[in-house]
């Protein structure tokens, strides 16, 4: 299957539409949303194009191709809204033998680390993109943000498939790879 990855939307209709129309042409599979959806939080400020009741709509409206989970942002009265769950806190995703550890990254992170077997842990959060193997021999990748990226970065988000993970610019160009081959229940990058 070929999922894309996104994260730390916070309300802004106009950036996750680019998003959707590289899925879209991608004819990816699944989309994961991990987190942050709806709200822009506190500490942000009001997003252009911010625009809660379009991308309501526009999620819905494909609900069936989307696993979602929720992040610090996310309420109970955004699951009102959605017509697909958010509110687990992390979602495993198993694909050819590879384990996708999803997660917004407010609970489980870098130094909380699940105990839940995983190859693959991804999360977003802190709108600082990374794609990294760990001394493990796993690979951990924050998808960074399409609407607030941080530190500099430009606006990111992820693709997966066949092993391969991508990081990529709000325009769908690759920014990072990294491809993993499962080995008797080891990676090999």
């Amino acid at each position: 299957m070929k999922y894309l990855l996104v994260s730390d939307i916070h309300g802004c209709l106009p950036t996750l539409e680019r998003v959707l129309q590289f899925f879209d042409q991608g004819k990816y599979d699944m989309l994961c949303i991990l987190g942050d959806i709806l709200n822009y939080g506190p500490r942000n400020r009001i997003p252009e194009g911010i625009d809660p009741k379009g991308i309501v709509e526009r999620l819905n409206a494909m609900k069936e191709r989307i696993i979602a989970i929720r992040g610090n942002c996310d309420a109970e009265v955004d699951q009102m809204l959605l017509q697909f769950p958010i509110m687990a806190d992390y979602a495993l995703v198993v694909d050819n033998g590879h384990r996708l550890f999803l997660t917004h990254g407010h609970v489980y992170n870098e130094q909380n680390r699940p105990t839940l077997a995983h190859d693959i842990f991804v999360y977003g959060h802190t709108h600082l993109w990374k794609l990294e193997q760990t001394d493990k021999g796993d690979i951990v990748c924050n998808i960074g943000s399409i609407t607030f990226p941080k530190g500099g970065n430009e606006p990111t988000f992820a693709t997966y498939e066949d092993g391969q993970l991508i990081i990529r610019h709000l325009d769908g160009s690759i920014m990072k790879t990294l491809s993993t081959t499962p080995i008797n229940n080891h990676l090999i990058l």
